[in-house]
């Protein structure tokens, strides 16, 4: 049920549409290393074994176990989100188009993710800079999920509630972000690698283990019910910040530490925001941030599959918490083939591999929306997994390289801020993609009980899926590196023209494909 293949499928990301050659010691299970250290002291020499647990070829020191459990907080936050699909559909009574509008409104803090860096990287609270402010995200998740499972009852209620819940996840995302920059700086791809590995491997155990109960719990006990326990889960995050070794800011009253007036603060942060605008004008930063943002900017239909499925199809909450599970599965794979597998492989040649994967298998939809599955003998619950489950490992594996880059291209002292813009221009891509689907819905006339023309909105998505992908790898992948900034905006500014144009064009013939299938079924009828 996945569309044409996305960058991410972070299950992290609540809304927005599910973060390397074997070898170097890394390893998909957890591992007992023994250790032996030489000790010297005045009578000799004698030796000692030190056992270190690993995972994914990482220590698993105090610190990295507090990230690991705050990513598979926000893998296990999944649990609530076939909850809200159905809350929307059923108890609100929204379109397809709505939906789309209030799960992308719910995606905007991830948009200002630079501003949660700068505020963490500049400003202490109560004396820490990372510390506090994951016991804070916490009690802010807990307290969004808290209101949906009690006095939510409107849209504009609830896209609120999403929006807090959203933020709190943001916000912590962007703080333990910085910690696997400060660590993977200096690094290594291979061992970069493997702490992405360890990040995105916790998010998606987290997800399987969510999704294994989501759809159950929503047959069992509603949707109210799924809200209450998934309050409880933020409040994970708030008690594993003891975990964070950090130095208490010396010189600071207790207390939420702001110095907004103080001149060596305001210097700080001139400096942080030029140090930014350095780094993100560069060529070698700038071009790949582009090129994430229109690699994610591909119009998607998951709400409308989302009903077509549920209303026409018939799958209950709990088939659907089973698909979530195999595509939670599916992205722990999915990190498993890059860590065993694609750590050294240019992403020159992943991007390329995947796209063209991802848009023939993007196709795949037409054949459960017009059932031609069933006429090779098989069914709509088994398509849609196998559908999913193949896309969701292609996604996964694509998006890997795109972290380590990132986290190696942001400069020290200011690891949050860089690596939260980088991503949040991700997400923005994110959200382009989710505002164009659903235009895309409303032009094609899809409604919660009207698909007469689903199977041509998701040819229509495949298509500029591909043709936006061509145009990407024209200035993105140029292997003269040697040219200078003026000429690289040029060429910039001159495939921005051709894809906005392109887009353009896309819409138009979106209309005439959608008189065009109307008619021809008027006439068949």
């Amino acid at each position: 049920m996945s569309g044409v293949l996305p960058l991410s499928s972070r299950e992290d990301e609540p809304f927005i549409g599910a973060r390397n050659s074997a070898g170097n010691g890394d390893s998909l299970a957890i591992e007992m290393e023994q250790e032996t250290s030489t000790s010297t002291s005045s009578g000799g020499s004698s030796r000692k074994k030190n056992s270190r647990l690993k995972c994914f070829g990482v220590d698993l020191s105090p610190d990295n176990v507090a990230v690991a459990m705050v990513y598979f907080v926000q893998g296990v936050l999944g649990l609530a989100r076939l909850a809200v699909s159905f809350y929307l559909k059923d108890d609100l009574h929204l379109d397809p188009a709505e939906t789309a509008v209030v799960t992308g409104f719910s995606a905007l803090p991830w948009l200002v993710k630079p501003l949660y860096g700068f505020i963490s990287d500049s400003i202490p609270l109560f004396g820490y800079r990372r510390r506090s402010y994951l016991v804070l995200s916490g009690l802010l998740g807990a307290l969004s999920w808290s209101l949906m499972a009690t006095f939510v009852d409107s849209k504009y209620g609830a896209a609120c509630c999403i929006l807090l819940g959203s933020f709190s996840v943001a916000f912590s995302d962007v703080v333990v972000d910085s910690m696997v920059v400060e660590r993977a700086r200096g690094e290594s791809q291979s061992v970069s690698g493997s702490l992405q590995s360890l990040c995105w491997g916790s998010s998606a155990f987290g997800g399987i283990v969510s999704s294994y109960f989501s759809g159950s719990l929503v047959d069992a006990y509603g949707v109210r019910f799924v809200f209450g326990v998934t309050a409880l889960l933020p409040l994970i995050t708030s008690a594993v910040a003891v975990l964070v070794k950090e130095q208490r800011v010396i010189g600071q009253a207790r207390g939420p530490n702001v110095p907004l007036g103080n001149s060596s603060f305001l210097k700080s942060s001139k400096e942080n925001i030029i140090q930014l605008w350095t780094a993100v004008r560069q060529p070698n930063v700038f071009l790949p941030t582009v090129f994430i943002f229109l690699w994610q900017a591909t119009p998607q239909s998951d709400s409308a599959m989302f009903f077509f499925t549920t209303n026409k199809l018939g799958f209950t909450p709990e088939f659907l918490g089973r698909v979530k599970l195999v595509t939670s599965v599916a992205s722990l794979a999915g990190v498993g083939l890059y860590n065993g597998f694609l750590k050294n492989v240019p992403l020159r040649k992943i991007f390329l591999a995947t796209t063209v994967t991802g848009t023939v298998l993007g196709m795949t939809q037409v054949f459960l929306v017009t059932g031609l599955n069933r006429q090779f003998g098989i069914s709509d619950e088994w398509f849609a997994i196998g559908d999913s489950l193949i896309l969701t490992v292609l996604s996964q594996a694509s998006f890997m390289p795109v972290l380590v880059l990132a986290a190696k291209l942001c400069p020290e002292g200011m690891e949050a801020t860089l690596f939260a813009t980088l991503m949040s221009i991700s997400n923005g891509g994110n959200v382009l993609d989710g505002l164009i689907g659903a235009a895309l819905t409303q032009i094609f006339g899809v409604t919660k009980d009207k698909f007469d023309n689903l199977a041509a909105l998701i040819m229509k998505r495949s298509t500029c899926f591909f043709k936006k992908k061509k145009i990407l790898f024209g200035f993105m992948f140029k292997k003269n590196e040697s040219i200078i900034n003026f000429i690289t905006y040029v060429y910039f500014l001159k495939y921005l023209k051709n894809f906005l144009k392109k887009i353009c064009i896309s819409i138009f013939s979106s209309v005439i494909l959608c008189f065009f299938f109307q008619s021809k079924i008027y006439f068949t009828s």
